[in-house]
């Protein structure tokens, strides 16, 4: 059976009949332009790079948005189940059994299903997702050190308890070995290359040792979820001296400070820098955030050697995506809790492999991180389940189509919303309601518009809400977007959330 046919050509891709591995490889607040081929920028990422010299890249890919200042977890729920933010459960932490996920489709498919890496949501979607499993992280302790990270070993049980925890460190020989965490491990980061191997280099030699012994009939699905480059934006010092702090160019979206309440901006992400700022903070920030991509970039090599090796290559498709955007000084913001592009949104999506993709192509249209679901699918021939509201992009791939989509919405909690249609893109604040369980019930935001021309300015440096030549187009766009809101679910008779965008708008 074939991948996908060549635009415009016709032509059959891959033609053997045996059917193809899936590598899924995940990465933690990667945005669009920390990868280099992509956006250009100064970051270096031959791997990934090469992944898209060999295959289709995707330049309008989106996160949906999230209810939680921890993005990533409505991200992955929305990979691993293919369905739209205000389809999920909750924030995402948990996944109903009537939602089939990835790896539940491919294992019924005959598909030998293994994880590696990170995992956010709940004990029971995760066993009965993948037949096994190796160097699992996230399952409730966290010492924010990625030269610490605490593990567990695969546990078809689900039960992962803080007692079965370990942590991998260097002997006095140099050698990895495990040992059980203490009251003595604080959280960092504090941690070095000198006291034990980083996240990157553990999961990617789990990925490798299990490429290398594979000997099934079957073929393997694996999803391989790096927590870089999350941070703390730690590297070895070899990465780190890559990128001086003074050679770093700030994007054009860099300000010092946000100039307005967003709704979130006092929260974990947001400490992590000194307010304002100043260029100085934004390049050591940018500088340390490069380094991690680079290291996490080798490790990414270091996989796709390891399929060359084996003879897997030639029969796996790859799959790569991030699953949120970062500020990193943009628009003097730190994390990912927005929606605007680049900041907080805009992910970096690749189908690669050596018969898997044509060679060098770069497809506009715009997609969401839960299209990628059922595109696979698509892509291995494989139904897609009914619990997917996914698009699958293969039209496009084909060239039957330019769009499966002729907009993106985008949710950050009750604060901001946005409508991309178009040239254009909206975003409106809100001055809301919050809680906490420090302050109680008080209000945070402001209530601010914004519209871009995201084809001229895709840094959103330039609000145009205010001139008199947009006015009109602010008025379709504000009109479309609330329809949207009704047609998504996006109100409060829907959604499991306590506070609703819409009651503030």
């Amino acid at each position: 059976m074939s991948l996908f046919l060549v635009s415009g050509a016709k032509e059959v891709f891959a033609k053997k009949i045996k059917k193809q591995n899936v590598l899924l490889i995940f990465t933690d607040d990667h945005r669009y332009s920390g990868v280099h081929a992509l956006g250009h920028q100064q970051v270096k990422t031959p791997n990934i790079d090469a992944l898209a010299t060999n295959g289709i890249a995707f330049t309008n890919a989106y996160l949906m948005g999230s209810f939680s200042g921890a993005t990533c977890v409505p991200s992955r729920a929305m990979l691993h189940t293919g369905r739209q933010l205000f389809h999920l459960k909750g924030e995402g932490h948990f996944i109903p059994e009537d939602q089939t996920t990835i790896g539940e489709r491919f294992n019924e498919a005959g598909y030998n299903t293994q994880m590696v890496g990170k995992w956010h949501q709940d004990n029971n979607s995760l066993v009965r997702s993948f037949d096994s499993g190796s160097t699992v992280m996230g399952r409730g302790l966290y010492l924010t050190d990625h030269f610490r990270m605490p593990l567990w070993d695969w546990d078809k049980e689900a039960k992962f308890s803080n007692d079965d925890a370990y942590l991998l460190v260097y002997d006095e020989n140099g050698n990895t070995v495990r040992r059980a965490l203490t009251k003595e491990d604080k959280r960092g980061p504090t941690g070095t290359e000198e006291d034990g191997p980083h996240t990157s280099e553990i999961f990617a030699d789990k990925a490798i040792n299990y490429i290398e012994s594979y000997k099934e009939k079957d073929p393997f699905f694996m999803y391989l979820a790096f927590h870089a480059p999350h941070d703390p934006r730690q590297a070895p010092q070899k990465y780190r001296d890559m990128y001086p702090a003074d050679s770093i160019q700030l994007p054009p979206s860099y300000m010092p400070q946000h100039p307005f309440d967003n709704g979130h901006m006092v929260l974990r992400d947001e400490a992590l820098a000194p307010w304002p700022r100043t260029p100085e903070v934004a390049r050591q920030h940018l500088a340390d955030y490069y380094a991690i991509i680079t290291h996490l970039d080798a490790q990414i090599g270091r996989v796709i050697t390891a399929l060359k090796e084996s003879g897997q290559y030639e029969n796996t498709l790859i799959v790569f995506a991030g699953d949120s955007g970062l500020a990193v000084g943009c628009h003097g913001l730190i994390g990912k809790q927005s929606v605007y592009d680049e900041d907080g949104v805009h992910v970096p999506f690749i189908i690669s492999g050596a018969n898997g993709a044509e060679k060098g192509k770069r497809i506009d249209a715009l997609t969401y991180t839960y299209d990628i679901f059922p595109t696979i699918c698509d892509l291995t021939n494989l139904s897609i389940p009914e619990s997917v509201d996914g698009k699958s992009l293969v039209p496009v791939i084909k060239g039957e189509k330019k769009q499966v989509r002729d907009y993106t919405y985008h949710a950050y909690r009750q604060h901001q919303r946005a409508y991309r249609k178009g040239d254009y893109k909206l975003i409106e604040f809100v001055r809301a309601k919050d809680f906490s369980k420090q302050k109680g019930e008080f209000v945070s935001g402001s209530r601010v518009t914004l519209l871009f021309n995201i084809k001229n300015d895709p840094w959103e440096t330039t609000n145009l809400s205010f001139l008199p030549e947009y006015e009109e187009v602010l008025k379709v766009m504000r009109i479309e977007m609330k329809e949207k809101a009704v047609e998504l679910g996006d109100y409060k008779e829907h959604i499991d959330y306590a506070y609703d965008f819409w009651d503030f708008y």
